[in-house]
């Protein structure tokens, strides 16, 4: 079988009704990354980050995979399909895809601040008194600026393997996640969808939203 690699980013999860980061009106626009998205802020101001992330994830629980999510699962008819996202939902999970990679952590999971082990979150709350079978406290597993992403030598391999490497939704402004497009040395198809893409030599541009581009993608690799 074929080997695809996805790569995905806030675009396709926006058309869900997920808040965008970075797009105008987006979540660092009410808030500062330096409040609610580090480890320090977590050491300064816990009650603020454990809120800021209840609110994500109450959002994201009222959300459901949209049609770029779902076309996506096709793909496993007759390719090799792994999914690597930078977005902390669970929306592909949700959809039926089988592998997926989280590069920046998931809003469903919290970790040991003693030992990183990872526990489900049950619910859209995570609170301070939530602790680890250590006894230690619990926090959001994402990963926050500042952190290493450590799945990102995986998603690195996975590119190298990619035959056709399709990204979908993602301004590859954050790094080091936006550095994949550079080992996709093997592929014979690099296919970037969004609505405001950045051009790259040898990559198939298409600018449109995910709900519209990606079931058409879809049809068309399996007719291939």
């Amino acid at each position: 079988m074929k080997k695809i690699v996805v790569f995905s980013g806030a675009g396709i999860s926006a058309e869900s009704g997920l808040g965008t980061f970075r797009d105008s009106g987006g979540i660092w626009e009410k808030y500062k990354i330096e409040d609610v998205a580090t480890p320090e802020a977590f050491k300064n101001n816990p009650s603020l980050v454990m809120d800021f992330y209840n609110q994500r994830r109450t959002q994201l629980l009222k959300c459901q995979p949209n049609p770029a999510h779902i076309s996506l699962v096709k793909l496993q008819e007759k390719y090799n399909l792994s999914i690597i996202t930078q977005n902390v939902d669970n929306l592909h999970e949700r959809s039926g895809v089988n592998n997926v990679l989280h590069l920046h952590g998931v809003l469903t999971e919290s970790k040991s601040i003693i030992d990183g082990k990872v526990y489900p979150i049950h619910g859209t709350d995570l609170n301070l008194g939530d602790l680890c079978d250590k006894g230690g406290q619990l926090r959001p597993n994402v990963v926050w600026f500042g952190e290493e992403v450590p799945n990102m030598e995986i998603a690195i391999n996975l590119v190298k393997q990619a035959q056709i490497f399709i990204i979908i939704g993602t301004s590859l402004n954050v790094y080091p996640a936006a550095s994949l497009i550079d080992y996709a040395v093997n592929s014979e198809r690099i296919i970037l969808i969004d609505k405001n893409p950045v051009f790259f030599d040898n990559v198939e541009v298409i600018s449109e939203n995910a709900t519209q581009a990606v079931p058409k993608l879809v049809n068309d690799l399996l007719n291939l």
